[in-house]
């Protein structure tokens, strides 16, 4: 296979058990096999009638779905398997020479030599994960494949790789930013601001007469919408845990949730409120790290907010 990154695996044979191919797959598998076993018998029975499926697939996509390998090195999540026998890249030497190392493959070209023979990424790969999925759900999915991720490795982990990326895609920054935003660190904005000016000031040199990155331009919008305020749909409650950044003062939005047109989310210095609109709706049920509230339509709700 072929990591995120972009600089291993692109010779063949590819890459041996990347972790974040083989931990989304096993999310897809699991999720799957709720989706499926959640549907009634009859419309079951229908599936299986249109699409084949049969009861031993099932049995098959859950034994994969826990025995999908992570390899790990240094107290580390390991890009790959034999990520550590890669040879390290004197990353101030490069700076220094060079300055701007965004496109270290081509740097490392014209000089002969390859990216892929280094512990470099051009962008997020195991750290993907700590953008796609909150912190519970990647402990509750690395439990599934029979492996302890605790606060402790995924701070390793993202120290780790944030050393060895040379950010050569504008939504490098983008992913980077969202990662830290949920580690609870204050310098998530510095990425979100690169990101930010991508276009404005053309970072990549020349890139902005070919096009807007309209992906980064989306993306930073939806950090803040849902990476710094923790905003999660699960288990049929509305989830937040938000970000205090002493960069924004204030931030907020609206959605919509189960019918619920107009909710407005309001972070300000120390505190979260929150307002669902007058209707004939049920009460929506949102949950906090500390705390579980139920907000009638019409309702609103402030609540204090404490750096962690």
């Amino acid at each position: 296979m072929i990591g995120p990154d972009e600089y291993h695996g692109s010779s063949a044979p590819g890459l041996d058990d990347n972790a974040y191919t083989n931990v989304t797959a096993a999310w897809v598998l699991a999720r799957t096999l709720d989706l499926v076993r959640s549907l009634p018998q009859v419309r079951r029975d229908e599936l299986r009638e249109r699409t084949g499926l049969q009861e031993s697939e099932l049995v098959r996509w859950d034994e994969v779905s826990r025995k999908l390998r992570v390899a790990f090195h240094d107290g580390v999540i390991s890009q790959f398997a034999g990520y550590e026998a890669l040879a390290e890249l004197d990353w101030d030497a490069y700076r220094a020479r060079y300055g701007d190392i965004r496109r270290l493959d081509r740097i490392l070209e014209a000089e002969g030599d390859t990216a892929n023979r280094y512990r470099a990424s051009k962008q997020a790969d195991v750290l993907m994960l700590g953008y796609l999925f909150s912190p519970t759900e990647l402990r509750q999915v690395f439990a599934r494949l029979g492996y302890e991720l605790d606060d402790a490795l995924w701070t390793r982990t993202v120290d780790y790789y944030l050393r060895r990326t040379s950010h050569g895609s504008p939504l490098s920054g983008l992913v980077h930013g969202w990662v830290l935003a949920r580690a609870r660190r204050a310098d998530a904005w510095t990425y979100v601001e690169e990101v930010l000016a991508g276009d404005v000031a053309d970072v990549q040199g020349g890139t902005t007469q070919e096009g807007i990155h309209l992906g980064a331009m989306a993306g930073t919008l939806d950090l803040v919408q849902r990476g710094l305020t923790g905003l999660e749909t699960r288990n049929g409650a509305l989830w937040l845990d938000p970000v205090p950044l002493p960069q924004l003062s204030e931030y907020g939005f609206s959605l919509r949730y189960q019918g619920h047109v107009g909710i407005t989310v309001q972070v300000r210095a120390g505190d979260l409120r929150i307002s669902a609109p007058a209707s004939q709706r049920s009460p929506i049920d949102i949950r906090l790290p500390t705390t579980t509230l139920s907000l009638a339509p019409g309702e609103t709700c402030s609540l204090p907010l404490h750096d962690r």
